[in-house]
């Protein structure tokens, strides 16, 4: 069941909401430096009606609305940008060099603000209590830093929790899938240990930089040797910081590494795999000392609950004839959402919304898009070139995020 009303004065709310989507855009800030976005974020939350919270977990913003008797529905958009820079050209493009919302969430907090305004304003068709939760630093795990900050005891508890994420697909689209929906990831910070020296006598060293080299490549090797072909891993080493001249070997070799896995078993023998290969290649190379690996993020693997995802795809169904997919099985992108749904003990069902100009797939039908994933020539997510077109992804976030509460909100 959706919420009819509630989409109804969309429509003359979109130019609002492309000048906000605009100005998100041009402003991004990093992780845990979403000063200016939260405070936009609280101040329309309060026009429209809300019960704000600020400072939620760093910088984050929840606002509730209580309309009666009935369930908790909580909605929540990411809010942090990336350190990348820019190169779409749009007449709105990042004003802040070096940082980028290459990801999307400028439009998540202009598609959840959307759907908060359409919420206070049609009161009368709906019963229930909503809580907006617009999360920091989702690039570096925000979400637990929320829950650590007594979200559980600070706010209504939810009976589900709902989120979605623009994608590198057709605007317009809207798929999902029940169970496993996106790979969990750990981040490692690896150092390796050499002894540096002049560049002309390097037989009088240990050469970190050729052992990091020698761990990339075997590095590659996990997911080609180690991982069976009918399962799903990525080894991703994103960062390599070493030296300060040509001519002078140094001493120590930064790495930053990725992992993303589906399953237990995989993350467990794919973790194990990245120790080993580093440990051994240093000792190949008569390192003076053992590397350091450290862990920096986690995320669990996105799960979507069975019974409330067939509610989601029901509604958005409904409310896109002809518009929605099911994935066949899940994507290596990792997000923080589902420590929402799992800290609070509640279901939780993510999905994606198509954001590329349709342009950009006119050889490509809805069927091979699912079975063979977004092109490589079209520009994806973490892209300085990523640029959602507006229309129709703004609108159809807003009602999406709508339809999907209205299975548990409508009177």
């Amino acid at each position: 069941m959706s919420i009819s009303p509630l989409p109804a004065g969309l429509t003359g709310k979109l130019p609002e909401l492309r000048a906000l989507y605009e100005d998100l855009h041009a402003h991004p800030e990093l992780s845990f430096e979403e000063e200016r976005t939260a405070a936009l974020v609280a101040q329309r939350l309060r026009d429209q009606g809300w019960e704000v919270t600020e400072r939620v977990g760093g910088t984050g913003v929840v606002g509730v609305l209580a309309n009666g008797d009935g369930p908790v529905v909580l909605l929540r958009a990411d809010m942090d940008a990336l350190p990348v820079r820019e190169e779409t050209g749009l007449p709105y493009a990042s004003e802040n060099d070096g940082v980028m919302h290459a990801c999307g969430h400028d439009m998540h907090v202009t598609w959840l603000l959307g759907a908060t305004d359409r919420l206070a304003a049609v009161r009368e068709a709906w019963r229930g209590t909503v809580v907006a939760v617009f999360q920091p630093a989702e690039e570096v795990g925000g979400a637990p830093k929320m829950l650590a900050d007594g979200f559980a005891e600070r706010f209504p508890r939810p009976d589900v929790c709902l989120a979605q994420h623009v994608a590198a697909a057709p605007a317009g689209l809207v798929g999902t899938r029940a169970g496993a929906l996106m790979a969990g990831a750990d981040s490692l910070r690896v150092t390796l240990f050499g002894r540096g020296g002049h560049g002309s006598t390097p037989e009088a060293t240990v050469d970190p930089v050729v052992m990091a080299a020698a761990v990339v490549m075997r590095l590659q090797t996990i997911v080609s040797r180690e991982v069976g072909a009918g399962q799903q891993a990525v080894v991703t080493v994103g960062s390599i910081h070493g030296g300060t001249k040509e001519n002078i070997i140094p001493d120590t070799v930064e790495l930053k590494i990725n992992v993303r896995s589906t399953t237990a078993a995989v993350r467990e023998r794919v973790l194990a795999a990245v120790e080993r290969i580093v440990r051994a290649e240093a000792a190949a190379s008569a390192a003076p000392r053992e590397p350091e690996i450290v862990p920096v993020d986690s995320f669990p693997v996105t799960h979507n609950d069975p019974a409330a995802t067939e509610a989601v795809q029901a509604a958005l169904a409904t409310e896109f004839p002809g518009l929605t997919f099911e994935l066949t099985s899940p994507v290596p992108n990792s997000e923080d959402f589902g420590a929402f749904g799992t800290a609070l003990g509640v279901p939780s069902v993510f999905w994606f919304v198509g954001g590329a100009d349709h342009r950009l797939f006119a050889d490509v039908d809805l069927e091979a898009l699912v079975r063979d994933g977004i092109p490589p020539q079209i520009p994806s997510n973490h892209s300085p070139h990523f640029a959602p077109a507006q229309e129709p992804t703004l609108e159809t976030g807003v009602r999406a995020l709508l339809a999907a509460a209205g299975h548990w909100l409508a009177p």
